[in-house]
């Protein structure tokens, strides 16, 4: 598996794809039960990645549909894969389901969209501006230190591995101006990550777009994250203080697809959203 892989997201695709084949044979679980001698709980579990099938559960299954050499090929790899353990699993102790789920996603993802109308989003973050926006929040989340230490490794960890690798997936962001004047630590801390910023939005495969103060937003929402995949359904992450939140209803997420085009539209081009964050850099200079 390469280290942008997910072993969570591939149990999910390896899950879909059984449910797929049997589906396309017309099977209910009860019958695939019945026929392997297995619970229908069982057959229900593997398809909703709820828990991992055996190598020989998973050669049993390709058997009962028939699938040809090749899938199966794929289908034991996946398998392999989601047996695997992230790197991130060893903050497990220390970090919510909900954004271990979310670091298991943006592995396997090729596209994010980001709206982010009060804070730098976390890929774009220095480490210093990172620190002191965690110890601002620290009183409302009391989070011990160690896991304020362990959400910055991870937060480095994941832009390493997403924008500074051969095969960088691409991000899409949308700041609202306040971004840029919401001070977390002093003015150096602000300058400098506003200068990373500009840094940042010139690599190829990095938009940023500036949502000027003097234009309404076009949507009410908080900040959100839209992820695209190459062979997988597009989902949304929402962020809210108590956690962040999946969405994966195909409606519900077209809604976020849409809203972010909007925001898109409003905000303004790479070169003008450039040219605010440096006059926005003299403010803190």
């Amino acid at each position: 598996m390469s280290e942008r892989g997910s072993p969570a997201f591939r149990r999910r695709r390896l899950g879909m794809e059984l449910r797929r084949l049997r589906e396309s044979l017309n099977l209910t679980g009860d019958e695939v039960a019945d026929r392997l001698l297995w619970s229908t709980a069982k057959v229900s579990r593997i398809e909703n990645a709820k828990t991992l099938a055996s190598q020989v559960d998973v050669e049993a299954l390709a058997e009962l549909y028939g699938v040809e050499e090749d899938l199966r090929g794929v289908l034991v790899a996946l398998r392999h894969d989601a047996a695997q353990k992230g790197w991130w699993e060893r903050y497990r102790n220390s970090i919510p389901d909900d954004y271990t789920m979310l670091i298991g996603m943006e592995a396997e993802a090729t596209v994010v969209r980001s709206w982010e109308p009060q804070i730098v989003p976390g890929l774009l973050q220095t480490e210093t501006y990172a620190w002191s926006l965690s110890l601002a929040s620290q009183h409302a989340s009391q989070l011990p230190p160690s896991w304020l230490q362990d959400r910055i490794e991870i937060r480095t960890e994941r832009q390493r591995t997403l924008l500074y690798t051969p095969d960088p997936l691409t991000h899409v962001s949308v700041l609202h101006e306040s971004v840029l004047r919401n001070q977390y630590g002093d003015a150096r801390v602000m300058r400098d990550q506003l200068m990373h910023l500009i840094e940042v939005s010139e690599l190829e495969h990095v938009e940023m777009r500036i949502l000027p103060q003097v234009v309404p937003p076009p949507v009410s929402t908080g900040a959100f994250l839209h992820l695209t995949f190459p062979d997988f359904p597009d989902v949304v992450y929402e962020e809210s203080l108590p956690g962040g939140r999946l969405v994966e209803d195909a409606e519900t997420v077209y809604m976020y697809e849409r809203a972010f085009g909007h925001l898109m539209e409003r905000a303004l081009d790479e070169a003008a959203s450039q040219e605010l964050i440096k006059k926005t850099i003299k403010h803190w200079s």
